[in-house]
């Protein structure tokens, strides 16, 4: 595939400083929205700026000198700190709007036990965010990368044009992801063809979550992982590379409401233990239903792309 002319041809350096640079604007510039805590789509913002803005540095450290504040594992630790206040959002908002309206008025009163755990958890949560920012390590980072975007050091391989090293540098992601397991959830491999089972009974579906939803979790997380990498190249490409950052996106979404199911479902019977089945069957049956659709909605990505000319066309893209 050729590489796509309209834009000027970059260093691997200049890739990468632009790459860091872009991200850790987007993720700074919400710091004081979530400080704040007046809206909960700045902690959404910032959490996804600060995941997009670990995947630059960690892919393209290796060619660059950074500060040791400016490292994958100390931007991973701030994600994964925002990503605390998050979740406990996210398990608020789906229950409120996805569930709550659809519980007989009982059920919906017995939820309030819920709902007041939530806000507790939150309250620790923010306060840990915000403690963050004050924090020694957190402020050593933003200024040594504002720094360092001011006055960038290059290992010396960083000055190769971009386009002779970029299947290089998506080929190894491209390959993690076709090559998970969690491919291979809910099928059989017979006479040498994997055969995908697709006619589930709701007891059949329940069983196979609770035994692999962490190895699903994982193809979501590789799939994220992908999906960011790619989307760093992206103007240096086509529409078919676009095509499959786009089904990339599908499938880390539709991977994504069924864990946030699980967890939702999980959470709940920590906070109600044996109650959850007595005092909310409607809930419970609720949740179940919205997997076996999940379920129903990602078997068609998951064909495709277990499929070898797909697979074969996304490398060949790369490429």
């Amino acid at each position: 595939m050729k590489i796509c002319t309209e834009t000027s041809i970059k260093t691997l350096a200049e890739t990468a400083h632009q790459a860091i640079e872009k991200h850790f604007e987007k993720t700074i510039k919400w710091e004081k929205a979530v400080k704040k805590d007046e809206d909960p789509e700045a902690v959404h913002q910032m959490r996804v700026g600060m995941r997009r803005l670990r995947t630059a540095v960690s892919r393209f450290e290796r060619y660059l000198i950074l500060p040791k504040s400016v490292s994958d594992e100390n931007i991973g630790k701030f994600a994964r700190i925002l990503g605390g206040l998050r979740d406990l959002d996210v398990l608020e908002e789906i229950l409120e709007k996805n569930y709550k309206p659809h519980l007989v008025v009982k059920e919906q009163d017995f939820l309030k036990t819920a709902f007041t755990e939530l806000d507790k958890q939150r309250e620790s949560a923010i306060s840990h965010v915000q403690k963050t920012f004050k924090d020694k390590n957190y402020k050593s980072f933003k200024n040594e990368c504002e720094y360092w975007l001011k006055n960038p050091s290059y290992q010396s391989f960083s000055s190769v044009p971009i386009y002779h090293v970029l299947p290089d540098l998506l080929s190894p992601e491209v390959s993690e992801f076709c090559l998970h397991p969690g491919w291979l959830i809910g099928t059989k491999i017979i006479e040498s063809a994997i055969v995908i089972q697709t006619q589930w009974t709701p007891i059949q579906l329940e069983e196979l979550m609770q035994t692999e939803c962490e190895t699903l979790h994982s193809l979501r997380k590789q799939a994220k992982r992908l999906r960011y990498q790619m989307e760093l190249f992206t103007e240096l490409y086509g529409e078919s590379f676009t095509a499959h950052v786009h089904d990339v996106k599908n499938i880390q979404e539709i991977l994504g409401m069924i864990q946030d199911n699980m967890v939702l479902h999980e959470w709940l019977k920590n906070i109600f233990k044996s109650e959850l089945d007595k005092e909310l069957p409607g809930l419970k049956t609720l949740l179940a239903a919205n997997r076996y659709q999940l379920w129903q909605e990602w078997q068609p990505l998951q064909q495709l792309y277990l499929q070898a000319d797909t697979r074969y066309n996304l490398h060949l893209v790369v490429l």
